[in-house]
């Protein structure tokens, strides 16, 4: 596979997880925003292993909370996120993972997992 620029390489892993400050449940909040556009997709969560493998493939891959397993994203739907740049918030606390979206993102089909917005009194899907 060949890598875009902003990849890091992967004994590169090392000096990232060290920059991470992961929660008491081994976990960092990550976002995935669309490379081009500036789109945000979706809010996940990664652990160690997570962010590793996701430096050593550039192919994105997530810890589900509710199965307590690795997810690789796309791995069933076929909508994979392919890495573009991985960056690293002041803190260490979160990930911005910028990428390249294959599909919907959300599990709901849409595009992006934040498709409502607050409108008057209520949610309102976007269109």
């Amino acid at each position: 596979m060949s890598r875009s620029p902003g990849i890091a390489q992967p004994d590169a892993a090392d000096s990232v997880l060290a920059a991470l400050a992961f929660n008491s449940d081994g976990l960092v909040a990550a976002v995935a925003q669309q490379h081009d556009t500036g789109e945000v997709l979706m809010l996940a969560w990664m652990n160690r292993d997570a962010v590793r493998e996701t430096l050593e493939t550039g192919q994105v891959c997530y810890w589900s909370r509710s199965r307590q397993a690795l997810w690789r994203k796309g791995e069933t739907s076929g909508h994979f996120q392919r890495l573009i740049e991985l960056r690293v918030d002041c803190d260490g606390d979160a990930i911005l993972l910028r990428v390249d979206q294959t599909g919907p993102a959300c599990h709901t089909g849409e595009r992006s997992c934040f498709y409502r917005a607050a409108r008057g009194t209520a949610l309102a899907a976007l269109g």
